[in-house]
């Protein structure tokens, strides 16, 4: 039976699945968004989120609670200075899973790994992108303005 079996042990003994699991965590504070495989992906969400949580409320204890997984003094820096301003208002999820395909070599199936808060295109309240187009358009709210500077400048030389 395989009662209280949980947790997926990634076909590696504890110590290096805690060690693997703690790089992971620290490279995806750092960089944001990492490629991995769907089932290290679904162990790191499991092991990075609770960290989240504790790095909103910035207190010592929970920064040495944090640093005893991470074991990474400047990943719990950028933890608690920058990531847990950004999710200081969301509830929890602030890891998101996006499915790539298959790995050219062996077939395994890839994902990419991202802290939700930080991916603009996928975040509605994030900054929109700018249309660009290849020919310059004066804007809507632009084009009257312009017409009225113009009248005004002819109004003035004819009163002179």
């Amino acid at each position: 039976m395989r009662h209280r079996k949980k947790n997926n042990n990634l076909g590696r003994k504890s110590a290096h699945r805690k060690s693997m699991l703690a790089n992971m965590a620290c490279s995806l504070i750092e960089h944001k968004r990492i490629n991995t495989t769907v089932a290290k992906a679904k162990e790191l969400r499991k092991f990075v989120e609770p960290l989240i949580t504790k790095s909103k409320e910035d207190t010592t204890h929970n920064r040495r609670v944090v640093f005893s997984y991470l074991r990474d003094k400047y990943a719990v820096t950028e933890l608690f200075r920058e990531v847990s301003v950004k999710v200081a208002d969301r509830p929890g999820g602030y890891v998101r899973i996006i499915k790539l395909g298959n790995r050219q070599g062996d077939n395994a199936p890839m994902a990419m790994v991202e802290l939700v808060d930080y991916n603009e295109i996928y975040n509605p309240n994030g900054k929109k992108a700018k249309k660009t187009t290849r020919r310059g358009r004066r804007k809507k709210s632009e084009a009257p303005a312009q017409v009225e500077q113009t009248t005004e400048a002819v109004e003035e030389k004819t009163e002179e």
